[in-house]
Order: structure tokens, then sequence, then C-alpha cells
């Protein structure tokens, strides 16, 4: 690709840990120049934050992830003489996004309002825990807290089990795209009035739009009681047979499908004969144990040549092993490789493609530092 859709757009980010270095990284991928301004000596606290343990040359595995094809310098934002240059920088950039606490801005001197006195065009990122007022606004912004305070971990697993949460950062990595997502937008308002602006989200409003299906729900007919069902139900607003059923050698999933055609191709009369759509729901656990037993007695590849064949929706459920040595893995191509003095890590794309091309990049994180000028007074100084 010749040019990327934000070639030009410089963007200067604040964020450290996951939401806000996300965003920016989305960014990146479409072509802006990002540079991460980092405190001395430690840098983004996300580069200590090792995943599943791992570092790399001194960074986490996951720092390498989200901070790829950024520059980076480093400023005590609390020393005059280094505010003064990431203001010199403020005034020349495109974009500031930032992730910390309300407030935390504002007593440095860096919040929108006072960014915007510096530079009128700039377009300003901002995510936070739980927004900027409220009971909630003061607590950490973390994605299992946020998660929680979302009643996410209400909503998974079955009924018997203690709240589960999602095993990912979801909260964070949604966050992130509403805030590219608004930063984007605000980006094609500028070009065409020349006026900046502001986008804010945060993790607990990521989640809850996350869940507008079952909120709108239960907003609008207070008298529907949101519950977990069975352990196999995969769903608290849908009947069965959506869920995750075990086979003989693993787990099978099974979508929204008529449950007669899954009792006749699993040769199950009882539940083919349940034409009624109201004892899919009135029934649904007693259903679910009858496709348990049944598929239990065959392979998934067996079950899913069945259901394949007659167009059910279903799939396999596949462990990361199984997923990483898939030929589906491969033919989608969602990796890329770095490179950086010898070192050769292997991590995600961007999942967005441009005119028909992926967008890779083979530029890694930055070291702490890395691109500090001799004496930084603008954008155009760091190379």
């Amino acid at each position: 690709m010749t040019e990327l859709p934000l070639s030009g757009v410089t963007v200067l980010d604040f964020s450290q840990f996951l939401a806000g270095p996300v965003a920016a990284l989305r960014l990146a991928d479409l072509g802006a120049r990002v540079i991460k301004i980092e405190r001395p000596g430690s840098g983004d606290a996300g580069r200590q934050l090792a995943f599943a343990g791992r570092m790399i040359e001194g960074d986490s595995m996951s720092f390498h992830a989200m901070n790829r094809n950024k520059e980076s310098i480093v400023a005590d934002l609390k020393d005059p003489a280094d505010l003064n240059r990431v203001r010199a920088l403020v005034a020349a950039a495109d974009v500031v996004v930032s992730n910390f606490r309300p407030g935390v801005m504002e007593r440095l001197g860096l919040d929108y309002e006072t960014v915007r006195r510096i530079n009128p065009g700039i377009v300003y990122g901002s995510v936070s825990g739980y927004g900027d007022t409220g009971p909630f606004k003061d607590r950490p912004g973390q994605d299992l807290l946020a998660q929680s305070i979302a009643g996410l971990p209400w909503l998974n697993g079955s009924r018997d089990d203690p709240p589960m949460p999602v095993g990912l950062a979801v909260a964070d990595h949604l966050a992130s795209c509403h805030l590219a997502q608004g930063i984007t937008a605000l980006l094609v308002r500028r070009f065409r009035t020349g006026r900046g602006g502001h986008a804010q989200t945060s993790l607990l409003e990521a989640l809850l739009d996350l869940e507008f299906e079952l909120l709108t729900t239960r907003l609008n007919d207070p008298s529907i009681a949101v519950q977990r069902k069975g352990t196999r139900s995969a769903h608290a607003f849908l009947p069965a047979p959506y869920g995750i059923y075990p086979t003989s050698d693993g787990y099978l999933a099974i979508a929204m499908n008529p449950v007669p055609t899954i009792g006749r191709l699993l040769d199950l009369p009882e539940v083919a004969a349940m034409t009624d759509p109201q004892s899919w729901w009135d029934r649904q656990e007693e259903i679910e144990e009858l496709l348990s037993e049944r598929l239990s007695t065959r392979t998934r590849d067996e079950w899913l040549a069945v259901l394949d064949a007659e167009d059910v929706w279903c799939a396999p459920v596949l462990t990361l092993d199984e997923l990483v040595a898939h030929d589906g893995f491969r033919a989608i191509a969602m990796t890329q490789e770095l490179h950086r003095d010898g070192l050769e890590l292997t991590t995600t794309r961007s999942p967005i493609r441009i005119d028909g091309e992926r967008l890779t990049n083979s530029r890694p994180a930055p070291r702490l530092g890395e691109h500090d000028p001799v004496e930084p007074h603008s954008v155009e100084e760091i190379a």
C-alpha cells in the first residue's frame, strides 16, 4: 500500500497499560506516527506487566504487542523544563491520547481545555475507568474491576457457577476500539472544518455497550429477569439449543437452530417432535441434556460432518493449541513478524484490511527513550 489512511497524522501517546496504548496502536496501524511520552527510568507501567510471566529484552510480551510501530521519548511531566518541551510537541501534534484517572492531566496542565489553547485544532482522546462523574469515577480503571461493576462475571457461566469473568481484557480492548473510532471521526471533522475536539470513553461505557441487547430488553420490560441457565446454555436470553456441548473428544458449539432439526440430525425423536418454539424455552435444560448425552457418544469431527452437511450453525470449540495449528488460522494470516537488532517476535496484526490489503508493519515496540533528541523542541526534531 503506497499510503495508509492516517499517513501524516502525528499522535502523542501519554497512556499506559492497555486501553490507551491499544487505541494509539490502532491509529499507528492506519499510518499515524505515534510517539509515546514515558516517565524517566520506568516508562509505561505496562513494560513490566508480564503477561504469563514472559519478558523479552527487559519488556513484557504484552508491551511489545501493544506498542509496536511507535516511538518513545522520556519526559518528567512534573519537571517544568520537560513539561515545556512536551507542550512544544503538543503544539505541533494532531492527536493526544491519555488514559489517566479523572483530574491527573488537569494537574499536569495537559488536559483538553489547556491543550486546545496551545493547539486549537488538536484532537484529544481520553479513556477512563468509569467516566468523569459519579461514585465510581475515582476507582481503579482496571479490566477485571470494570467487568465486575458491569455485571459481566454474573452473566457468564451457568446458574450454579460463581461469577465467572471473561478471561481476556475485554473492557480495555473494546474501549480502545471506541476511542480510536472517536479520534478518527474527529480527524475527519477537522479536515472538513478545521475544528478539533475531545473524544472520550471509559471501560464501563464499553462494557455497557457490549450488553446493549440485555440492557435494552431489561430496561423496556422490568418484569424480565436476566438469569443464567443450565450448564450447557451460552446465553441468558436465548433458548435451546444455543450452547456448548461435550463430545467424546472435545466440545461443540451450537448456535440458533430449530430444535426439531437438531433432533432429527441427532436421531432424537423426542427432540424432533418439539415443534413449538415456546417449548425450546420451557424445556430448555431438558433439551440441552438430551443433546449432551447424544453428542457425547461420538467425536467432535464426526458430529461436525453430520451438522455441516445440513448447514446447521455450529463450530468446534478449539483450544489455543488447536487454533494456531488450524488451516483456518493460517488462512486468515492474523500474525506478523517484528524485528529489532536480532530480536524476532511474532504478534498479531491489525484486524482491518484497507483496499484488500492487510495492515502489517515489522517495526517493533521502542526501547524506553529510544527516540529522544538532544534538544527536542518540536515533533519534527524527533527522528
